[in-house]
């Protein structure tokens, strides 16, 4: 098994701070314990990268259509991953934690994971040093 690397854990605690907010301040989101919203972190963790790689193989496919059918197949492709990405997450939580951790439906799931993504590339950049180049990993380096 691959050690996880520190932009993860980062990542992770992260997503534990916005979920506990939204915890806080969205009804509809739910979790009965701190350790549950912990692991729903390291879930949303787990689910966002693989969205994240398959998004960016299907933008690979949008440039490489040579045609206007092969943009508008990718570009459905794209919506349809994206938005099918929404009911996953909510199916994932609700087989793995039950009637515990609640999301709530597509709206808030839909909020909470762009602020989610938000927070992270925030975060990503406040620790990366001025003048650094973030690098596909999400941690700074050469220019």
């Amino acid at each position: 098994m691959k050690r996880p690397a520190p932009v993860d854990v980062v990542d992770v605690f992260v997503y534990v701070v916005v979920l506990n907010l939204a915890i806080e301040f969205v009804p509809e989101v739910i979790s009965e314990t701190f350790t549950l919203s912990l692991l729903t972190a390291v879930l949303l963790k787990a689910v966002l990268e693989v969205v994240v790689l398959l998004k960016g193989r299907v933008k690979g496919l949008f440039k490489a259509a040579e045609n206007p059918v092969g943009k508008v197949a990718a570009a459905g492709l794209l919506w349809l991953l994206l938005v099918g990405s929404k009911f996953a997450v909510l199916e994932l939580v609700e087989l793995v934690f039950g009637d515990y951790v609640s999301l709530g439906g597509f709206w808030s799931v839909t909020g909470l994971i762009i602020v989610l993504l938000l927070a992270r590339s925030g975060v990503r950049r406040l620790l990366v040093a001025p003048g650094a180049a973030i690098r596909e990993d999400g941690l700074g380096g050469g220019q």
